[in-house]
């Protein structure tokens, strides 16, 4: 009997510990979900094909297979959000993050709003840091051959973009109020390994 009460005494006890750790992990975090980390790819729909693979924990396209970009979209739709992406791409990338787009199936920056990433873009205003034919960036930054983090807001119709501690573009606009998010990959080498979403 005695050892049948202590046998249920530690399962209470381990019960307990793993309800704490439980409630930890996914529990707010601050509010911050994870949507890609070094352990997992995420749940994205693919609109247009790339070589998108998990190499080393970090989540890697260098390669289109065929004309179209390739964008990686988020299951979910988002209002109001922070966003924190950290992303490698060399100096031939053209990348970027879209937010609030009006589609799903279809990815652009006429029904998203597109944070930029490209380094060599033929307009260098709405080059990397800025939001394309809403907030243009000068001078452009470069995030070519290093690791980068974006901070992005959207709140309202207030947004603001923040590379590497330095904000980038700001801009009031009502074109979009809500959508699913997406990861692009155009050309050059494109690496994610952490992307994060905090509704507000």
């Amino acid at each position: 009997m005695r050892s049948g009460l202590t046998m249920l005494g530690a399962g209470l006890l381990i019960g307990a510990a793993v309800f704490r750790f439980g409630a930890a992990t996914a529990g707010d975090n601050d509010g911050w979900i994870t949507l890609l980390d070094s352990s997992n790819k995420g749940d994205w729909t693919e609109v247009g094909k790339a070589n998108w693979e998990m190499k080393d924990g970090v989540l890697t396209a260098d390669k289109l297979d065929g004309k179209d970009l390739s964008y990686l979209v988020s299951k979910n739709t988002y209002k109001d959000f922070q966003i924190r992406a950290e992303f490698w791409v060399d100096d031939a990338a053209n990348s970027g993050i879209f937010i609030r787009c009006d589609q799903s199936d279809k990815i652009d920056s006429n029904i998203c709003y597109e944070v930029n990433v490209f380094d060599k873009r033929p307009d260098p205003k709405y080059g990397t840091g800025a939001i394309v034919d809403v907030s243009k960036v000068d001078p452009m930054p470069k995030a070519g051959g290093k690791w980068n983090t974006y901070e992005i807001t959207a709140k309202g119709p207030h947004l603001t973009v923040v590379l590497n501690g330095e904000k980038t573009a700001e801009a009031d606009d009502t074109k979009h109020a809500s959508g699913p998010i997406a990861l692009q990959y155009g050309a050059g080498v494109v690496k994610f390994r952490k992307v994060q979403i905090k509704p507000l």
